[in-house]
């Protein structure tokens, strides 16, 4: 049997008041109630959207694109709720390294784990941040070769010329990371050009195509191109890199940029299944901050391709390591024993916030698969927080502009170790 606990005792009495943070409970606030059993626990509901378009944008240095991210105000809100300076950030599903960077930002130690290792390259080289005439005098230094033409057909994506820049640079930055050579440097020009492979603006080396949060498949691309009447035209690879660096670090400032390399510094970075990480001590992280992946929504090889060959990353063997879920019972499975693992290495007095968002347009509320297997694993639930946003002028939470009907909700599960 399980004590009533709720959001509204944890999170005012224990966190809010003692913090001097706003609270969510103000009668301003507007924030909605609702109260349902589950596993013999009493479980509040809290609806709102806790953010205005008044409040601090996200930093640049995340405007990385990635598959099914979230926007970083969320882990920004428990970071500054939950945490103070230096205490330890984990994000068990890292994906882009948004909980990790915004981590960083904030002058928390971080762990970040991700199977994926796309992961570590699109996150490392945002915590270790090169200036951008150190970035300038690397690609000055990378010898751009003539007719240099990939091992497959990406003819459809790229003007020949541009096709061989790609290649050139991407045999450059193999060279330096089999002889030992790759630094932070080489790191983030290696993440900035995997992130402007395709997209659907000037800003990307290939012709007008999807976003560039999945990669179009070539026989795709061959269709698209025929509609619009398009075909390739040529790319400066360098100056879209350079472009992009001065766009990812304009808004940066001196401390976060001490932060972020204090991080990178003192960082543990894994590519483990996040059921088995004894590399990460027992009651030592104070917050986790996560969205795992959520049943069978993203195909890798479909979505990566592209990116995996620019990395030299064998889709195959990846995808033996990745554990997708087909049914709502089998991905409850593998969370509850990421659960067990959190539950070790969350310290007392710790907390989890499990984002699960919507799946198969709200007809499945993975929350209420969430909270028991928390409970299970020793945690206590503390609640549900529903970010409620509706997209208008005045009302943009954490930027998810794409819902067809004017809302989008973040559904996140809250749990505290006692």
């Amino acid at each position: 049997m399980c004590k009533e606990t709720t959001v509204h005792n944890y999170l005012k009495d224990f966190v809010f008041e003692e913090s001097g943070n706003m609270s969510l409970f103000s009668p301003d606030n507007k924030t909605i109630t609702e109260t349902y059993y589950l596993q013999d626990c009493t479980i509040t509901k809290f609806i709102n959207e806790f953010w205005t378009s008044k409040q601090r944008k996200a930093s640049s240095i995340h405007e990385i694109s990635y598959r099914a991210c979230f926007k970083p105000q969320l882990p920004r809100f428990f970071i500054n709720l939950l945490t103070h300076p230096e205490e330890v950030i984990y994000d068990p599903f890292s994906g882009r390294g948004t909980t990790t960077v915004e981590a960083g930002l904030l002058n928390r130690k971080v762990i970040s784990n991700d199977i994926n290792p796309l992961s570590k390259i699109f996150t490392l080289p945002r915590l270790g941040v090169p200036g951008v005439d150190e970035v300038i005098n690397r690609l000055n230094k990378i010898p751009l070769y003539k007719d240099l033409k990939a091992d497959l057909d990406l003819s459809m994506f790229y003007h020949p010329d541009t096709e061989s820049e790609i290649v050139s640079i991407k045999n450059y930055l193999e060279e330096r990371k089999q002889k030992h050579k790759e630094d932070n440097i080489d790191c983030w020009i290696r993440m900035v050009a995997t992130n402007r492979l395709t997209g659907h603006s000037r800003g990307f080396f290939s012709v007008y195509t999807l976003p560039p949060n999945q990669a179009v498949s070539p026989e795709r691309q061959i269709k698209i191109n025929e509609k619009r009447n398009q075909k390739p035209g040529y790319k400066n690879t360098k100056e879209i890199i350079i472009g992009k660096t001065k766009s990812l670090l304009k808004n940066l400032k001196e401390n976060e940029i001490i932060n972020l390399k204090n991080a990178y510094q003192t960082g543990v970075f894994l590519e483990k299944d996040a059921r088995n990480t004894e590399e990460i001590p027992g009651n030592t992280v104070k917050l986790t901050v996560t969205s795992p992946p959520f049943l069978d929504i993203v195909q890798y090889s479909k979505d990566n391709w592209l990116r995996c060959w620019f990395n030299n990353i064998n889709t195959k063997e990846v995808e033996k390591q990745i554990t997708m879920s087909r049914t709502v019972e089998e991905w409850s499975s593998i969370m509850q024993n990421v659960f067990f693992e959190l539950y070790r290495i969350t310290k007392p007095g710790g907390w989890v916030a499990f984002e699960v968002g919507e799946v198969k347009n709200g007809k499945i509320n993975l929350e209420e698969y969430i909270v028991p297997t928390g409970i299970r694993a020793g945690f206590k639930c503390t609640g549900i927080l529903i970010n409620l946003q509706e997209f208008t002028k005045t009302s943009n939470i954490w930027g998810v502009k794409n819902n067809n009907a004017g809302t989008n909700t973040n559904r996140i599960v809250l749990f505290y170790k006692e």
